[in-house]
């Protein structure tokens, strides 16, 4: 169980009761208030990340090499969304733990993300080759 699940609302408990302490009734509707702002600050993030989300095709990105290297463990999946404006590609099973999302870009490179109880736990980056011979495609015919 997620420990932030119980301390967040004590807190705002805690914080309430301190207020009537303090300053009685319009303590409590000073802390009240303070609170109702802070959840709407985060609900009119949620909301501007999800509508630049909503303008682009899931999955993509414009570079997932730029994605790798802006990366870092421990960041929340709304984190990773608002920096590629784009959902990602589900990979995983719905409701399976780890969640894994994959976005691509343009020259079909793609990074692939997991995320353990929404936090970012690992990813990985693909980049195809660029040469074509490499793979037997487009190879020049052997010599008789």
């Amino acid at each position: 169980m997620n420990l932030r699940n119980i301390l967040v609302p004590l807190g705002a408990v805690a914080l309430i009761g301190f207020g009537f302490y303090a300053y009685g009734w319009a303590g409590v509707a000073a802390v009240v208030g303070g609170l109702l702002m802070w959840g709407l600050l985060h609900f009119t993030r949620l909301m501007s990340v999800m509508q630049k989300a909503a303008k682009r095709p899931i999955g993509y990105v414009g570079s997932a090499v730029m994605l790798n290297a802006r990366l870092s463990k421990g960041v929340n999946l709304m984190h990773v969304v608002a920096m590629t404006q784009a959902l990602g590609e589900r990979v995983s099973a719905e409701n399976a733990q780890p969640e894994v999302y994959r976005w691509t870009d343009g020259t079909r490179s793609h990074v692939t993300c997991e995320f353990q109880q929404g936090k970012l736990v690992a990813w990985t980056l693909v980049r195809p080759q660029d040469n074509p011979a490499a793979d037997g495609e487009g190879a020049p015919p052997a010599a008789p």
